[in-house]
């Protein structure tokens, strides 16, 4: 007879981590938070520079002032350089982010890449049906169907570090890896759709750049003073080619060798993007909110982004798109494969990340200023409309994510725990005999030290008790 077919193991949806894929999603979400900070204070400062009366006038004139060489076309004002300068080093550290999922991280395995695409894509595809449904009832323009499609990771981030709420390593590597497929197609978006005349000699030469990049990277050529010549003239024809110049960053990106050879600590491009993660999460993400954040603000302004059809569809989108789409997308992957919960999470726990994932800001400020361009009054109800959307999805995402604030704080703690002084959490050892050993160490010398005590104590008692006789004797003597 036959074998019985083994039936195919249960995977668990957010599911505990591998050691070195929780080290990386550790550093990463680190520098990242300390980013969120930042951007979350630029775009305090921006609105605050930007309303405040005597420095109103001010906020515009440097956003306006023009710096740069006007032969080579580069003659941009700052805002402009912040919005297609400096997001470019943004979209350089996602395209290398998601190199290294696709070759070393949950992307390279389909069925676990499933969930977080699966995920992003209906998280894009749900707010721009919101929007446009929204804009097609109240006739409205549809040119921002892809306004709310975008997840802030950093300014997400940023929320969780101010309201003290700790997410188990499990779920915020799935909100990591979420932003990096959602950034990945925010990309395509705005090279498809969001360009409008090409300068193909300009573009030859971003093309034939991007090849010689290639090609030193292959041969193994070394030196920063090599590459970033070379990456500000792949940038800079990339931007006169008409070509969002956002596309050269993730280009350069996805170039870099994401896998580790035998005698490598670290690949390439995980050792680049460890140096310029930092400039990326912590100068050039809160730089380009500060010349792109500060819109007027007014009772009447606020009210105004319930009313019109632009505002109302992004604030919808960002809320209740972001939030349904990412849920329901996972909620499908789990229910049509052979998925399940993690035992420690719940559904809800799902929805409070889908919330979370609401918070659109930095690539939503840029998608709005693309998608109407040319209308300033448009454009800034529509930034305003962004950040209405994020302040409401970070509110919503703060009351769920407290409800289970409890469970998450132990899961973590269970997750951070080292009794053995090894610097490995425990979690990791369990199939380890060198493990059980230390630990027995371990206690061992906790029952010496509580037999010490024990005796320590009885001694003190005994003594005690002899004071006590003695002092009872001498009264009986007296008396």
């Amino acid at each position: 007879m036959p074998a019985p077919r083994t039936p195919a193991p249960v995977r668990k949806v957010f599911g505990r981590l591998s050691l070195p894929e929780r080290n990386f999603v550790a550093e990463a979400l680190r520098t990242e938070t300390v980013g969120g900070v930042l951007l979350l204070v630029a775009a305090i400062t921006a609105l605050l520079w930007a309303n405040v009366p005597l420095l109103h006038d001010s906020y515009e004139s440097v956003g306006h002032f023009h710096i740069g060489p006007e032969a080579l076309g580069l003659n941009l004002s700052i805002e402009h350089w912040a919005a297609d300068g400096l997001l470019a080093i943004f979209f350089f550290v996602a395209g290398i982010e998601l190199k290294r999922e696709l070759v070393a991280g949950d992307l390279k395995d389909p069925k676990a890449a499933a969930l977080p695409v699966v995920a992003a894509l209906c998280g894009m595809a749900v707010p721009a049906l919101v929007y446009t449904l929204t804009n097609v009832t109240g006739g409205g323009s549809l040119a921002g169907w892809a306004v709310p499609t975008a997840t802030d990771i950093a300014f997400a981030l940023a929320v969780l570090a101010v309201i003290g709420t700790s997410l188990p390593s499990a779920l915020r590597a799935f909100l990591l890896t979420l932003a990096v497929v959602d950034d990945l197609f925010a990309i395509l978006i705005i090279a498809v759709f969001f360009t409008h005349q090409i300068n193909f000699a300009a573009l030859a030469g971003a093309v034939v750049g991007l090849a010689v990049f290639w090609l030193l990277l292959r041969k193994g050529v070394r030196g920063w003073y090599v590459y970033v010549p070379l990456a500000l003239v792949i940038w800079g024809l990339m931007y006169n080619s008409g070509v969002h110049a956002t596309i050269a960053g993730v280009a350069m990106g996805l170039m870099l060798r994401c896998t580790r050879h035998e005698d490598e600590a670290h690949s390439p491009g995980e050792h680049i993007e460890h140096l310029v993660r930092p400039l990326s999460a912590g100068l050039a993400v809160p730089l380009f909110a500060l010349f792109s954040a500060g819109v007027a603000v007014s009772g009447g302004a606020l009210g105004d982004v319930f009313t019109q059809p632009e505002t109302l569809g992004v604030v919808l989108g960002l809320v209740v798109g972001k939030t349904v789409g990412i849920f329901g997308g996972t909620w499908l992957t789990a229910r049509f494969t052979r998925a399940s919960l993690s035992d420690d999470l719940e559904w809800a726990d799902v929805f409070a990340v889908a919330a979370l994932a609401g918070i659109g800001f930095t690539v939503s400020l840029l998608i709005g200023e693309l998608a109407f361009e040319g209308d300033a009054a448009l454009t800034d109800e529509i930034k305003a409309a962004v950040l209405m959307g994020s302040l409401i999805a970070a509110a919503l995402a703060t009351v769920l994510l407290k409800i289970r604030n409890a469970k998450y704080r132990r899961m973590v703690e269970e997750e951070e725990r080292d009794e053995d002084a090894s610097g490995i959490p425990d979690i990791y050892e369990q199939d380890e005999p060198e493990y059980h050993l230390r630990m027995a160490a371990v206690y061992e010398r906790k029952a010496a030290d509580h037999r010490r005590i024990a005796e320590e104590k009885i001694a003190a008692r005994h003594a005690l008790a002899e004071v006590a006789g003695g002092a009872s004797e001498e009264d009986q003597r007296r008396a």
